[in-house]
């Protein structure tokens, strides 16, 4: 079967494509998503980041004892720091 014979065959798959999905006609953005984007993270809990407010008082507690845990395996195993090294 030569590449046409196959493109012909697939002529009604191609049609029921094409009437199940129309062309779109306006695919411009209707307005600029930046602002609200901005406005729903300074809303997020989390959204001190953005907006300069206290940045260390919204890192979770676990956060901070899985750092800890990381560092005092740093210290007590130096070895681990040319691994990490590695694999960063």
């Amino acid at each position: 079967m030569t590449t046409n014979e196959h493109d012909e065959g697939n002529g009604d798959l191609r049609e029921k494509l094409r009437s199940a999905l129309p062309p779109m006609r306006d695919a411009d953005l209707q307005r600029d998503l930046w602002p609200l984007m901005r406005q729903r993270f300074e809303e997020r809990p989390g959204g001190a980041f953005l907006s300069g407010g206290p940045r260390f008082s919204r890192v979770p507690w676990f956060d901070w004892a899985l750092l800890g845990l990381a560092g005092a395996a740093l210290v007590f195993f130096p070895a681990l720091i040319p691994t990490l090294l590695y694999h960063l």
